[in-house]
C-alpha cells in the first residue's frame, strides 16, 4: 500500500481541486454526494465515486456515510486537509460560484496583472458559526442564533429561517425570515454570537420574501453641485446612454446599493459633491422600499 504521506505529494492540481470541492461541501452545506461532485467537474458518477473514497483514505475519519442524505457527512472530528475553510477564503468562493478558491501558482499572478484591494476590517464570523448557517440554508432548515442588534437590546436567542448570504461590500449579511417577528429581515453575520442548525424545516422560502423576489428600477444621475464637465465625465464613467444611470436592483438591496455608491439621498442635495458625486432621480418611486437609507 502506498503511504498517505506519497499520495498527498504526488496528487495532480486537478484531483486536488476535487478533494479540495469535497472537503469544502461537507463543511458548509453538511453533506457532500457523488452527485454533487460529478455535477461540479462534469464527472461520470464512478469517477465521482473515486474520488469520494481517495479523500477517505487521505482524510480517514473526517467523513461518515449517512443513508438518510444519500451523502456522506462531517465527523465530530472533522479537520481540513485541502481546504482553507475560513470564511474569509470561504464566502468569496460563494460568492464567485467556484468549485475551489487559491491555485497552485501560489502568489504568482495568473494573468501578469497586478492588482489590490482595499484593506477593510474584517467583519466576519467564526468558521463553526458560519457551517451553521450555511448548513442551514442548504437543508432548508430553522436556524436558532444569539444576534447582537445595534438597537441596544441584549444578545437572545432567536428562531430564523435563512435563505440567502448577501455581501454588500462591506459586510455580509444573510436574509432571512423571523419567526418572531414574522417577517423576512437581513442578519449581520459577524454579529451572530451563536447559532445552532435545528432539525426543523423551515417553512418559509426565498419565492415569499417579495421585497426579494421584486425588482426595482433605481435611476441616478451627477450631483446638481459639480460643474458640467464633471457631470458630463460620470455618465462616462458608468456608461449612461442619456443623462440617467439606471441599474436594475432587488427591492431588499436598494438601500446598500445606495450606501456603496456614495449617493447623496437628502431631499436638497446638501451633501458635499465631491465626496458624494450621484443623487436619485426617481426619489418618490423607490424611497418607500429603502427609507432606512434616505437623510
Amino acid at each position: 500500500m502506498i503511504p498517505k504521506e506519497k499520495l498527498l505529494l504526488d496528487l495532480k492540481w486537478a484531483t486536488r481541486q476535487r478533494l479540495h470541492y469535497i472537503e469544502m461541501m461537507a463543511w458548509y452545506a453538511g453533506v457532500v454526494t457523488r452527485g454533487d461532485v460529478a455535477k461540479a467537474f462534469g464527472l461520470s458518477d464512478p469517477a465521482a465515486t473515486k474520488d469520494l473514497k481517495l479523500y477517505g483514505e487521505l482524510a480517514p475519519g473526517n467523513l461518515a456515510y449517512h443513508h438518510g442524505v444519500f451523502g456522506f457527512v462531517p465527523t465530530p472530528g472533522f479537520s481540513s486537509v485541502f481546504a482553507d475553510l475560513s470564511p474569509a477564503v470561504a464566502l468569496p468562493a460563494f460568492a464567485a460560484n467556484l468549485a475551489v478558491a487559491g491555485g497552485p501558482y501560489g502568489a504568482d499572478r495568473v494573468y501578469g496583472l497586478p492588482t489590490a484591494g482595499l484593506p477593510l476590517p474584517v467583519r466576519l464570523p467564526g468558521r463553526d458559526t458560519l457551517a451553521q448557517i450555511t448548513r442551514a440554508i442548504h437543508g432548508r432548515r430553522r436556524l436558532q442564533v444569539v444576534y447582537r442588534s445595534l438597537t441596544g437590546s441584549p444578545a437572545a436567542p432567536r428562531v430564523i429561517e435563512p435563505h440567502t448570504l448577501v455581501d454588500t461590500g462591506s459586510r455580509w449579511h444573510v436574509r432571512a425570515y423571523s419567526v418572531a417577528s414574522g417577517d423576512f429581515r437581513d442578519f449581520v453575520l459577524s454579529r451572530i454570537v451563536e447559532a445552532a442548525m435545528l432539525d426543523v424545516r423551515a417553512e418559509s422560502a426565498e419565492e415569499y420574501d417579495e421585497d426579494w423576489v421584486e425588482w426595482v428600477r433605481l435611476a441616478l444621475m451627477p450631483h446638481p453641485g459639480l460643474d458640467p464637465d464633471r457631470r458630463a465625465s460620470l455618465l462616462v464613467d458608468y456608461g449612461a446612454e442619456n443623462d440617467s444611470i439606471e441599474v436594475r436592483v432587488r427591492r431588499a438591496l436598494l438601500g446598500y446599493v445606495l450606501q456603496r455608491l456614495g449617493v447623496d439621498t437628502t431631499p436638497d442635495h446638501a451633501m458635499n459633491p465631491q465626496a458624494y458625486q450621484l443623487v436619485v432621480a426617481n426619489r418618490d418611486e423607490i424611497e418607500p422600499f429603502a427609507a432606512w437609507a434616505f437623510a
